[in-house]
């Protein structure tokens, strides 16, 4: 029970401090030294692993279980203690929370409302059922390897009467087959990178393009969710839509997510759910850096549209070696955190940079 209390006064600060998005505390994720660091310190029942995904600490618990197991196969990715690629993930999740998204969006339930049950994570959250995609799957592929120890067996919870949730692996892999394959070949590749003649840069490259590739799977299975958009307004599905396909372009530049890059990334995003109303950049109670974000999430979307898909295209194909990943990370940074970045010069640069392929 104190430990609930504590989890709820540090949401209801990360709430009360403002619209931006609050996800790091001493360091880590908010909550983070509140999850479990052992698998044993999930609930079993028979024998089985039995984490709740739909408590929003015991999803948390998953990612830094994955986290924890996977970092000594991270070598390759800089001097770091904090370079895994999947930080990304749990500070998306925690971003999720504290501006709301995970909550009941109907109504119906104080699922995920600091009246009801402020950690729990609601079912008919379209954002809480496409982070089950990069949170569940995942984990229940990294026990499968064995990462998370030996005949180390999953099931995990879901609320009475769900059923359009995945609960083992077997389950996963029976209804997405290729979700699961990317991830467990992501899983793969970390071990075979540890015995690879490859020099680090290589290795560091082509980890991250499992990993991505893993992500991005999962992520456009998550149409299934799309039943689950209905109760949100118009901006705040066109703000989903932009989100989703902005990740079209991090990934395809191979961003590497570590705890301090995808902080400065997803801290900007909008800490509310948006109104029918909002109009970015002219959000009278969001940030500049919140208002900035939107506008260029916007930008991109709506060029790829009258482009009829044609920047993602021209951005995926000039992103064709290491060094131009490279070059397409510094861009992406200086896009959506620079205000002073102009958006027009977007297309010649890329061209330019697709010629080199």
């Amino acid at each position: 029970m104190l430990r609930l209390t504590a989890c709820c006064l540090l949401l209801a600060c990360a709430v009360y401090l403002g619209s931006s998005a609050v996800i790091m505390q001493d360091g880590a994720p908010i909550m983070w030294l509140q999850t479990a660091g052992l698998v044993t310190d999930l609930p079993i029942q028979n024998g089985v692993s039995n984490p709740d995904p739909w408590n929003f600490l015991q999803r948390l618990s998953m990612y830094r279980l994955m986290i924890g197991a996977t970092d000594s196969l991270m070598g390759s990715m800089g001097p770091s203690a904090n370079e895994n690629p999947m930080w990304g993930l749990p500070l998306q999740l925690v971003w999720m929370l504290t501006s709301g998204r995970l909550a009941d969006p109907t109504g119906a339930t104080a699922c995920g409302l600091q009246t009801g049950d402020p950690m729990c994570i609601s079912t008919s959250s379209w954002w809480g059922c496409v982070s089950y995609f990069v949170s569940a799957m995942p984990f229940l592929s990294a026990a499968q390897s064995g990462l998370l120890g030996e005949a180390v067996q999953v099931a995990l919870q879901v609320p009475e009467g769900v059923t359009e949730f995945c609960t083992t692996y077997d389950d996963c892999k029976l209804r997405y087959p290729e979700v699961m394959s990317k991830w467990d070949a992501f899983f793969q590749g970390l071990k075979a990178a540890t015995v690879s003649p490859l020099p680090d840069n290589e290795k560091k490259d082509a980890i991250l393009g499992l990993y991505w590739d893993a992500q991005m799977t999962s992520t456009h299975a998550s149409a299934a969710c799309s039943a689950k958009k209905t109760p949100y307004s118009s901006t705040e599905l066109s703000f989903a839509s932009s989100w989703l396909n902005s990740a079209e372009y991090v990934s395809a530049a191979r961003f590497q997510s570590n705890l301090e890059r995808s902080a400065k990334f997803i801290t900007p995003l909008p800490g509310r759910i948006l109104k029918e109303e909002d109009s970015a950049p002219n959000i009278a109670d969001l940030s500049a850096e919140e208002n900035h974000t939107l506008a260029v999430f916007g930008w991109m979307k709506n060029m790829n549209s009258i482009m009829m898909g044609g920047l993602v295209n021209m951005w995926r194909a000039s992103m064709c070696s290491v060094a131009t990943r490279e070059k397409g990370r510094e861009m992406l940074e200086q896009l959506l955190l620079d205000p002073s970045f102009p958006t027009s010069s977007l297309l010649s640069i890329i061209s330019s940079m697709a010629t080199s392929c």
